[in-house]
């Protein structure tokens, strides 16, 4: 099945060009916006090290306080992803390259979806976390099939609490309603059709165009249903789960 419409790679702020492009998109990717907003309110607080699983181009590490002695890995196959760090340690998916209790704190963010064996990696990043360390994970719930064919699983909170019960404290947030989640699916809806992958498709952008006024108030409304909080929690467009062994 080809991807028609794949992720954009999801990069640091470590320039101008890069700021542009990552704050710019919380105004239209809801869930990076989701994202971004609850790692800033727990990464400022980790400390020690840090093991990011999962990282791409480590796009959340400037979120981190000076200091910090952070640590990030990613799959052999990142490129698959449409990522390629050379500056992070890469692993099978399965088995963290490092000793049991070496870790203060850490992150995993849109990652769990794309692995098969997710109890195994979850169960790895409990043996390298210290007792009483920190966890935070993302996971999407309303999300399209994407990096096809490496996208496996939504979990549900039922679930969750299942795969994270090793952990002696587990908190599962929902990350917006069904109001955002339906703004989300409108928006790239649009940007879908704005940007065809084939070129007879170009016939229709005149219509998209026009309706262009729709896409705006789908961005107004879904940035006010965030920050007011309407609409149903069960639908959400993602899942934020705070951990602590």
């Amino acid at each position: 099945m080809a991807e028609k419409f794949k992720p954009i790679s999801n990069t640091p702020p470590d320039s101008v060009i890069g700021k542009i492009k990552f704050f710019g998109r919380t105004i239209l990717d809801l869930q990076i916006l989701t994202i971004y907003r609850d790692l800033k309110k727990e990464l400022p607080g980790y400390t020690g090290s840090v093991l990011d699983v999962g990282c791409g181009q480590s796009p959340y590490r400037f979120l981190l306080t000076k200091g910090t002695n952070y640590f990030g890995i990613d799959i052999v196959d990142a490129d698959k992803f449409d990522y390629n760090n050379p500056l992070i340690t890469a692993f099978n998916g399965e088995d963290i390259p490092f000793e049991n209790e070496k870790f203060d704190a850490f992150l995993c963010t849109e990652v769990l979806e794309h692995v098969e064996k997710y109890q195994r990696l979850v169960d790895e990043i409990f043996r390298v976390l210290k007792k009483g360390g920190s966890g935070i994970v993302t996971i999407p719930w309303s999300a399209r099939y994407h990096y096809i064919p490496w996208d496996y699983f939504r979990y549900t909170p039922s679930s969750l609490q299942t795969i994270f019960s090793k952990f002696s404290s587990v908190v599962i947030k929902p990350r917006g309603t069904d109001i955002s989640a339906i703004g989300s699916k409108i928006i790239v809806l649009f940007f879908r059709n704005l940007l065809p992958s084939k070129l007879w498709e170009y016939i229709f952008l005149p219509f998209w165009i026009i309706l262009s006024p729709v896409l705006l108030l789908t961005v107004l409304i879904s940035h006010i249903s965030l920050f007011l909080n309407l609409g149903s929690e069960e639908d959400p467009l993602g899942y934020t789960i705070l951990v602590v062994k």
